[in-house]
């Protein structure tokens, strides 16, 4: 984020954060709070790898214990793709909320009223606690509280760290403020959102496939040298007890992280 973006947003989110109750509601999507089961269950992934990455590469305990520590640090290495994953949900139901929104406006609602009626519409098509409702719940309470719609919306774009959602707050901010045809400029912003992110939506769709086989290949290695040393024990012997076989299997793991690293960057497109 621009530091002119920031410093327009502090200067003017100064009365927002004075009222306790809306501040302890709205959300910052740069960060991500593990409840204790997540936590749990992240740290369990972590040390199932390590010890069966122990097991594969050097069939050692010492290894093992020597990871084991770090595997409580996997949450956090896991924080920024869960980061990344509810701002994709935040942005796919703002692209809705929005649409919804200029079609309000185009039927002759006042922009304060479109907002509260998206919510109403928003909430039949959503659950309670998805991530829109709740967006849109705190913008209707900054709005009773006197505090206009852009600021609202800035406040939003601020926390949600969306290049979209930013988008949106500026053309609606400066369209408020010019004072021209706020409905045709809301619905030409709505419709340039919407095809970017229904563009993202259908990449993520397509590399579906290439993402579960992925998945798949990371996994098979290990799984094929379970089953040689199980069907033929003593099969690995040399690769484990020799000088040469546990430098092997050390270049082995590195090419085998690093072809996990590369396949993940490749199956990352931005847009």
């Amino acid at each position: 984020m621009s530091s002119i973006w920031k410093k327009r947003y502090i200067k003017k989110s100064e009365n927002l954060k004075t009222n306790k109750n809306c501040s302890q509601q709205a959300i910052d999507y740069n960060s991500y709070r593990f409840s204790v089961s997540e936590w749990l269950k992240y740290s369990f992934l972590a040390v199932s790898a390590a010890a069966i990455g122990s097991y594969v590469f050097y069939k050692s305990i010492i290894i093992f214990s020597c990871l084991f520590p770090f595997c409580f640090l996997y949450p956090n290495l896991k924080r920024k793709e869960l980061i990344a994953a509810k701002k994709r949900r935040l942005v796919v139901e703002f692209k809705e909320a929005i649409m919804i929104l200029s079609s309000l406006l185009n039927a002759g609602y006042s922009l304060e009223n479109s907002v509260k009626e998206a919510l109403v519409e928003l909430r039949l098509l959503y659950a309670k606690d998805n991530l829109i409702i709740k967006e849109f719940e705190y913008i209707n309470q900054l709005i009773y509280m006197n505090i206009s719609v852009e600021r609202a919306f800035d406040d939003l774009a601020y926390r949600s760290h969306s290049e979209d959602i930013r988008s949106f707050a500026k053309v609606l901010r400066i369209a408020k403020r010019s004072g021209g045809e706020l409905e045709n400029i809301i619905a030409h912003t709505v419709g340039v959102i919407g095809d970017k992110v229904r563009i993202k939506e259908e990449i993520i769709t397509m590399t579906t496939a290439k993402r579960f086989e992925q998945t798949v290949m990371n996994i098979f290695p290990l799984f094929i040298v379970l089953y040689i040393d199980i069907s033929s024990p003593g099969f690995f012997n040399i690769m484990y007890t020799t000088v040469i076989g546990r430098a092997c299997m050390s270049i082995g793991l590195i090419v085998y992280l690093s072809a996990i690293y590369i396949s993940k960057r490749l199956l990352n497109i931005e847009v």
